[in-house]
């Protein structure tokens, strides 16, 4: 590696440099060309601008409307507060003179009835009679009797004059009440008032608001507008000089003249530039189809001899199987016949054994034992 590093020279590092860049343009160029999302080829980028402007427009015309909606519930909320507050001011005033007029001229003390229902009345009332003359000497209580009332035209004048005081009291307690309450209304009819005419100012405000905010809104899309229109005419008599520049060097250019010569390298007759270059000439591809007809060969020998080394490794697969299951019919011929030895030699003792039975029965019902043994001995030597 440091040899070939060493061997590197100035030149080789420019061209792999440019390559580099080569590629990287190339890249940059596919995806331009092929990624959906950031390709403009072949798109109205006017007609995106123009949308996108006008997405902003109705953006900012919406916000201004919004915010103007937001401050005229701000300024409504505010106003009802007011209201509410004041109502509730009002409704305590009137409760508080409604309580204070109890106070002072509804007392149970000062009702016409009240000694009907005096809790003191015991403690407050006087012995039945203090003397002759007591009005409250009544039939009932047996202090005076027929032809006793001698103050009967005073105490009647008396009553009169004290239903009358009542009767004016009452009246004037009347007007007084009315008197209250009309100045309550008016003072509630001019808080009406006052309050209808600044809900009117303000309606007067937010409508020249309103009317400021459209002015504003309608010169700003007027000024967006020329300058669109503007732009527009700028840029399309740009990209026509551009349009007329790019014909006009393409034709004088070699790239149109597809000139042969423009794809010589600097570096040696081997080597090309890339984008100039406009194919192979016939002797490359005759001498190219050469070298893929002598891969072909190779890959077909190479494959011949894969498949016979294949087919001779199957062949010696088959040939152990082969080996093998004739090993193992061997071992169980084997295996066979050995049983089968055994099953004769365990045949014949059972036999002997049952033979050697019958004759110790036998020997054991006609014999004494001691010639049994005797005999057996010999038998088996």
């Amino acid at each position: 590696a440091a040899s070939v590093m060493a061997l590197a020279q100035p030149r080789d590092l420019e061209q792999s440099l440019a390559l580099g860049r080569r590629r990287h343009n190339e890249l940059c160029r596919q995806k331009r060309i092929f990624d959906a999302r950031s390709r403009i080829i072949g798109g109205d980028t006017e007609a995106w601008d123009l949308q996108v402007r006008d997405q902003k427009i109705k953006e900012a015309t919406e916000k201004a409307r919004h915010e103007t909606f937001a401050a005229e519930m701000r300024h409504n909320d505010k106003i009802t507060c007011i209201l509410e507050g004041r109502e509730r001011r009002d409704k305590k005033s009137l409760c508080k003179a409604i309580n204070e007029f109890q106070q002072h001229f509804q007392r149970p003390e000062m009702r016409r009835e009240f000694d009907l229902s005096d809790p003191l009345a015991l403690r407050k009332d006087l012995p039945a009679r203090q003397s002759d003359n007591d009005i409250r000497n009544t039939v009932s209580g047996m202090q005076r009797f027929m032809g006793e009332d001698l103050n009967f035209r005073e105490r009647k004048k008396f009553q009169e004059e004290q239903n009358r005081e009542w009767s004016l009291q009452q009246q004037r307690e009347w007007e007084d009440a009315r008197a209250q309450h009309r100045s309550a209304e008016g003072v509630c009819l001019k808080t009406r008032l006052q309050f209808d005419e600044t809900a009117k100012h303000l309606q007067n405000l937010e409508s020249a608001t309103r009317k400021a905010v459209c002015t504003a809104v309608k010169e700003f899309n007027k000024s967006q507008a020329t300058e669109s229109l503007e732009r527009k005419i700028r840029e399309k008599k740009q990209e026509q000089e551009d349009n007329l520049a790019e014909i006009s060097n393409l034709l004088r250019g070699d790239l149109l003249s597809e000139n042969p010569q423009q794809a010589a390298s600097s570096f040696g007759p081997h080597r090309v530039v890339p984008d100039r270059w406009k194919g192979m000439t016939q002797e490359q591809l005759e001498q190219i189809r050469l070298v893929q007809k002598q891969q072909v060969q190779e890959k077909l020998r190479l494959q011949e001899e894969e498949r016979q080394r294949d087919m001779d490794w199957d062949r010696r697969r088959v040939q152990m199987a082969r080996t093998a299951l004739l090993s193992e019919r061997q071992q169980q011929r084997q295996r066979r016949d050995l049983r089968r030895a055994l099953d004769c030699s365990n045949l014949s003792l059972a036999k002997e054994q049952l033979m050697q039975k019958k004759y110790m029965e036998e020997v054991c019902t006609n014999q004494p034992t001691k010639d049994y043994f005797t005999q057996f001995n010999t038998r088996s030597r």
